[in-house]
């Protein structure tokens, strides 16, 4: 069973960005980059399952300029056997994305597709729901467990409510909640191996697509500066506070 999972290059999660001085956008430049945390769990999902004997390929795919190809290699070599770099010069979009992978399914012919349930820069969560709309494949997102029992598979995945349990046929799309697994490290003789492994690189006019922006954004502002805490000497005060100055209760 051949496995497609989408990575995107994303600012590290420890970085602390800040707005770029005309307000259109988030300063990047000297920023650490790295895998986003989501795709990375996607990543270690599909490499288990090859492991369990279960995927006999994993194909990652990312979308975007040249620098792309760092967290394909990263992906490499985390275990993905191949990689394709989608080469663009525009800011991708949840829309322009799906519309790139159904292209790469329809290429690619996997059973699944693992994506992550959002990237932590725009925070979307749109990429997965659409891609699998537009393919009519059964989706299962948010999921913290997946078993595979070709040609069905069973997801736990995390609602409001609690956890429920879905069972699909496969093809079928699944994006990753941060419960589903704990990824590997990348080992230095993975990382060499990895430089190794092939990466197509492709253009979206090769796959017909067009990866202009739909959306355009206004304004960037960063969010307002928390107010310090104040100390209360007992439980009336606290209450008071509450009922009379923050109005909660």
């Amino acid at each position: 069973m051949k496995v497609l999972v989408s990575v995107k290059r994303v600012a590290d999660f420890s970085v602390k960005v800040r707005v770029k001085a005309d307000g259109k956008g988030v300063d990047l430049i000297g920023v650490k980059m790295s895998l986003n945390p989501f795709d990375e769990i996607a990543v270690e999902e599909a490499v288990r399952l090859k492991e369990k004997g279960i995927a006999t390929e994993i194909v990652v795919v990312s979308i975007g300029d040249k620098s792309c190809q760092e967290s394909l290699r990263t992906a490499l070599a985390l275990g993905a056997d191949r990689a394709i770099h989608i080469e663009t010069s525009f800011e991708t979009q949840p829309l322009g994305v799906a519309q790139t992978l159904k292209a790469l399914v329809e290429r690619e012919s996997p059973r699944l597709v693992i994506l992550g349930k959002q990237a932590i820069d725009d925070d979307c969560n749109q990429t997965g729901q659409m891609l699998a709309a537009l393919l009519r494949w059964p989706q299962g997102t948010f999921i913290s467990r997946l078993t595979v029992k070709d040609p069905e598979i069973e997801v736990v995945r995390e609602v409001d409510g609690g956890l429920e349990t879905i069972k699909m046929s496969l093809p079928a799309v699944v994006t990753t909640d941060l419960r589903l697994n704990e990824p590997r490290y990348a080992t230095l003789p993975n990382i060499m191996k990895a430089k190794q492994k092939p990466l197509e690189v492709l253009t979206a006019e090769e796959l017909k697509i067009d990866l202009r922006p739909r959306l355009k954004i206004l304004s960037v502002t960063e969010p307002p500066a928390r107010k310090p805490g104040i100390q209360v000497a007992n439980v009336d005060e606290l209450l008071d506070k509450l009922y009379n100055e923050a109005k909660v209760i």
